[in-house]
């Protein structure tokens, strides 16, 4: 009796476990499609509409994208996640938040392209990407769950609209440290943590 006992609450929990799985994948399916959809209309020109409450990704649908940190860079959820993450995880929240804006402004603006991937790997034909972390020749898997959780939760809220641009309207940014004569033909918007944000003259990319 006691086996039998045993047997059946295996079962329970591997049926469970299969359950919650399940779920997770369809959350995470779900959080793509509605990505997908976000930034085509963020890159839409002149589209300045709030997305519905239907079009909205919720928190637990983005945090069961990429649930490790290891999956590929192919969604719109996971390349701004990945961004946030190796770029700003170690300078704090209004960092990270920056960084995201930096690249949905870049969405469908003159010079950059129309989706969140494409932005992220811009230049990576030449071997001199946008954001460095791409071209870098490390891996790109997130190492440290509970900053790449809040690099998603980032994401999320930047895909739905609901982050302030901190970065008035800035298109690059470059840690203090760094030293570059490029910045000198850009208006500098802001500083923030390790950062300075640009933005061109006239707002054309160069």
């Amino acid at each position: 009796m006691r086996q039998i006992w045993i047997a059946a609450c295996l079962t329970t929990i591997i049926l469970l476990g299969q359950e919650i799985e399940a779920d997770q994948t369809h959350m995470a399916e779900t959080a793509e499609s509605k990505a997908a959809v976000l930034e085509q209309n963020a890159a839409a020109e002149g589209s300045k509409s709030l997305p519905s409450p239907s079009e909205i990704i919720t928190k637990p649908e983005a945090q069961a994208v990429d649930p490790v940190g290891e999956e590929r860079l192919d969604d719109a959820i996971t390349c701004l996640a990945r961004t946030i993450y190796w770029e700003a995880r170690g300078d704090g929240v209004a960092s990270m938040e920056a960084v995201a804006n930096v690249v949905m402004n870049r969405i469908g603006h003159e010079g950059f392209p129309n989706t969140i991937c494409e932005v992220v790997r811009q230049g990576h034909e030449q071997g001199a990407c946008q954001f460095s972390w791409w071209c870098d020749g490390r891996p790109d898997d997130a190492e440290e769950d509970k900053s790449y959780g809040i690099a998603k939760e980032i994401a999320r809220k930047a895909l739905n609209r609901q982050l302030t641009d901190r970065t008035g309207g800035a298109l690059y940014f470059l840690q203090r440290k760094t030293k570059t004569n490029w910045s000198k033909g850009y208006i500098k918007t802001v500083e923030i943590g390790e950062f300075v944000f640009y933005k061109p003259h006239g707002g054309t990319a160069k």
